[in-house]
């Protein structure tokens, strides 16, 4: 049931947003020169799947998690989409094609071992991985591995129709923060 609502508001997101879409990429395009970014992350059963999103860092920025990343990486189109959250709407594809749920532990990468080990000991990696999710809602995010992972895990525990719309509905007010950066 969740993956019809996935598609749902994922196709209806793309086709709404695809004016917010056009101007970001464009903007995107201005500031960097390659507005969409690209990183292979871990997917559900942890198999590798390629997130898409907008690029809110420099291009030449180093493929680490956010919280190892300096904050004047980010450029200042990036430091608009990233608390607009504009920066995830690419996302809604992953969504649409199945690499992802609305509603799920956020992907990390392969280089997070940490992250990886505490997730497969709590069975994580049996649920697609979301743009959202208790974790986001909370301000916890990849810095502390443990903590993220009992989070994931409480949240897959009790996800259902309602806790799912809750988590979105929360999403969209502005509740949670993306992953931090070094400041």
């Amino acid at each position: 049931m969740l993956r019809f609502f996935d598609v749902l508001f994922a196709a209806t997101g793309l086709l709404i947003g695809l004016p917010v879409l056009l101007l970001v990429a464009l903007a995107g395009y201005l500031d960097t020169g390659s507005p969409l970014f690209r990183q292979e992350r871990v997917g559900y059963r942890g198999q590798p799947f390629v997130l898409i999103k907008f690029r809110t860092m420099k291009c030449d920025t180093a493929w680490v998690a956010s919280h190892l990343v300096d904050a004047s990486s980010i450029t200042r189109l990036g430091h608009f989409l990233r608390r607009t959250k504009l920066d995830e709407l690419p996302q809604l594809w992953n969504v649409l094609k199945g690499d992802m749920s609305l509603v799920g532990p956020r992907p990390c990468l392969y280089t997070q071992y940490e992250l990886i080990k505490e997730r497969t000991q709590r069975g994580v990696y049996n649920a697609r991985p979301g743009i959202t999710g208790l974790a986001q809602l909370n301000a916890v995010d990849m810095s502390t591995p443990r903590l993220l992972a009992e989070m994931d895990q409480r949240m897959l525990a009790t996800l259902a129709v309602p806790t799912y719309f809750r988590y979105l509905f929360l999403t969209l007010l502005g509740r949670g923060s993306g992953d931090s950066v070094i400041l």
